[in-house]
């Protein structure tokens, strides 16, 4: 009787060491635009942004151990090259299997169809086309930059009609403001106003059902409704993309 105790204890540990869902994460931060082939402005926060976000990801591993781990790339300043960070994604994000969960997060400058990385622009096609390769069924970007909304743009737009390997991507994609809004930042905090309100929210504030599992629908209303808050109504996250509101985002 004790050996069938015994090895039914054994069976269950290994379904629970196993039973989570690996992350895979590529978090870049650009405050300094010194670089930047166009002028533009230094900002104050983003480093601190993706430092935070890549932070929450290695604490929640640390605290269950469920959880099938975490592998991730923090890319800041002049590391964020856009060879680097395309480079980052097609390496990790390529492991992951189908349960698993790929995250791309970006704090810093952006434009109408992408992003403004060190030295040049990364493009929403080249996001979605290291998506594409990857087999997981759980992607998500989350973006801290000004008019993100507009991540769609025609630049972007046109760059994809001619690429199924983006096109394959399913992706949900949570973004700081609409396309006419800026992203705000204050002296006294120490992320920008969406990473901060998507930081709570992933440390477990946005679970509303308590089940332990954040789901998409969970963070995004969290994450609006503080936001809107704290920006007295300036500024509004979206979120759109080809996906379920139950999809997983975060086991805590």
């Amino acid at each position: 009787m004790k050996k069938k105790v015994l090895l039914f204890s054994l069976m269950l540990l290994a379904m629970w060491l196993t039973a989570g869902a690996k992350t895979y994460l590529v978090s870049i931060g650009v405050s300094d635009y010194s670089h930047y082939p166009y002028r533009t402005m230094s900002l104050r926060l983003p480093t601190r942004d993706a430092r935070t976000v890549a932070d929450i990801y290695a604490v929640n591993r640390q605290r269950m151990a469920v959880n099938g781990g975490l592998d991730y790339v923090l890319l800041l300043d002049s590391m964020a090259t856009k060879d680097r960070i395309v480079r980052a994604m097609g390496k990790i994000y390529r492991q992951a299997k189908e349960d698993d969960i790929v995250v791309f997060f970006f704090s810093g400058h952006g434009y109408n169809g992408g992003f403004c990385a060190y030295d040049g622009d990364v493009e929403y096609s080249d996001i979605r086309k290291a998506m594409a390769k990857s087999k997981s069924r759980h992607k998500m970007i989350f973006a801290d930059a000004c008019r993100a909304g507009g991540l769609r743009g025609d630049r972007s737009h046109s760059a994809e009609s001619n690429d199924s390997t983006a096109k394959k991507a399913n992706v949900m994609l949570l973004l700081s403001s609409r396309t006419n809004e800026n992203s705000i930042e204050r002296s006294d905090m120490k992320n920008g106003f969406f990473t901060e309100y998507l930081r709570k929210g992933l440390s477990g504030n946005a679970d509303a059902n308590r089940d332990r599992t954040i789901t998409a629908k969970e963070l995004f209303d969290f994450v609006s409704k503080g936001v809107a808050e704290i920006s007295y109504d300036k500024q509004h996250p979206v979120m759109w993309g080809n996906f379920e509101d139950t999809m997983p985002v975060m086991k805590w």
